[in-house]
């Protein structure tokens, strides 16, 4: 079974984001298990109230985020869930405008726009989505990838993981939540019962296979 989809531009998981009461010890554990280092410290996320860490998996990023004040929205998601999880997931899109237009017609609300050095990007509001925050984000050179730094490339390491292929988003309906992913993604989605899939084309990336799992919470490597 599919979902509705108008086949959008090609899109890319270039980075997911989790949201840790200690930040340094999850980072610190990412780093030790699977071989990596960390490449930036954004403030830039203070404006949200928050501090943070990325770690490269190759070209792709794992994020950390942790609460710097009271009061935020990481905070609180803290508390709802009662405990540590997977907080946003950023995509790589060819054509930002476009995706807007289709965001805008969806009826999805933008709960942040900004912009760094070769990348803009914009927050989807997860109410409006649901499971995760959604970024869509376009990069100029296309490999490049503005929010983790001016030299993550020197600490791309792949001796233990190589990229992050896909993203598992934590649903109570999953087949609901399939397609609304879809719909706001544009890519069709595929499954039955607890188990949705949105593949997510490559293209000039080099890449096939990303996709994302709907029914759980986990980040899969390879």
């Amino acid at each position: 079974m599919s979902g509705e989809s108008d086949g959008g531009d090609e899109v890319r998981l270039r980075q997911v984001a989790v949201v840790a009461h200690d930040l340094d010890t999850v980072v610190g554990d990412f780093c030790a298990s699977l071989g990596l280092s960390v490449c930036f410290r954004d403030p830039g996320v203070g404006v949200f109230g928050l501090r943070n860490a990325l770690v490269a998996v190759g070209d792709t990023f794992l994020e950390v985020v942790s609460p710097a004040q009271d009061g935020t929205a990481a905070g609180r998601y803290l508390q709802r869930r009662g405990g540590d999880g997977g907080y946003m997931v950023l995509l790589q899109v060819d054509d930002l405008d476009g995706e807007r237009e289709r965001i805008d017609r969806l009826g999805v609300r933008i709960v942040w726009e900004g912009s760094g050095q070769g990348i803009r990007g914009m927050h989807l509001h997860p109410a409006d989505v649901g499971g995760a925050i959604v970024s869509m984000d376009v990069a100029h050179p296309t490999q490049s990838w503005g929010w983790a730094g001016p030299d993550w490339e020197r600490h791309a390491h792949t001796d233990v993981v190589r990229h992050i292929a896909a993203v598992e988003v934590q649903a109570d309906d999953p087949r609901a939540l399939a397609l609304r992913w879809s719909a706001v993604l544009g890519r069709p989605t595929s499954g039955d019962g607890d188990a949705w899939v949105i593949d997510l084309v490559a293209g000039d990336h080099g890449r096939v296979g990303e996709r994302m799992l709907l029914g759980g919470l986990r980040v899969w490597l390879v």
